[in-house]
């Protein structure tokens, strides 16, 4: 792929559909070479590269450093793990595992309970569904999910007044994402996973017609 041609909405609807379950990259390859990009158009690709392919260890990283700016204020931390959570719930991935998930567990409890978190079945025309499959998070759309976690955690920054707080934590992680994602040389493996990625994208589009 050249990222240099890939444009941000392009990187984040990948990020948006990539499954987030993977594990993060160890940290012997995560700080092994860095160098200086030789054009605006190199360090372009490579900084979109960078964060697809790093994309676990950059979260890992913004949330340890919100952390540690929030050791003095626990509701802030609370209302840190909502935002991303709502966040979250936008990709697919992490919709459907965060629902199966808890399905699962429901149903070791109350059976009865578990049938009615299930999402409802899409209608099938000549094989094909009818309209794009909406995403439900135990049994309910997703944006019911997005709307509560979001208004939780307005009202605990409101209440922790922990809002400057995050915004430095948070610049303080996105500028250290930047820099990492800017002067690591893309290896062999994040090209080669590059391609494996784009190769389910075309067998997903494939397998729908």
């Amino acid at each position: 792929m050249d990222w240099g041609n890939v444009t941000a909405e392009d990187l984040i609807d990948a990020l948006r559909e990539v499954d987030w379950s993977s594990p993060p990259r160890p940290l012997s390859e995560f700080f092994s070479r860095f160098t200086f990009p030789r054009s605006s158009s190199k360090w372009n690709g490579r900084l979109k590269c960078n964060l697809y392919y790093y994309r676990t260890n950059y979260f890992i990283l913004i949330v340890s450093v919100l952390i540690l700016g929030f050791l003095r204020r626990p509701l802030a931390i609370v209302a840190a793990f909502l935002t991303a959570l709502s966040i979250a719930f936008l990709n697919d991935s992490f919709a459907g595992t965060f629902s199966e998930k808890v399905t699962r567990t429901v149903r070791k409890f109350s059976p009865h309970l578990a049938a009615k978190m299930r999402p409802p079945l899409t209608p099938v025309i000549r094989g094909r569904p009818s309209a794009k499959r909406a995403i439900y998070i135990c049994g309910q759309p997703r944006w019911v999910f997005v709307l509560i976690s979001s208004s939780a955690c307005f009202f605990l920054w409101f209440v922790s007044a922990g809002l400057l707080t995050v915004l430095w934590a948070f610049a303080i992680g996105l500028l250290a994402t930047i820099l990492h994602a800017s002067f690591r040389t893309p290896n062999l493996k994040a090209r080669l996973n590059t391609f494996r990625e784009e190769f389910r994208a075309v067998w997903r589009n494939y397998s729908e017609l």
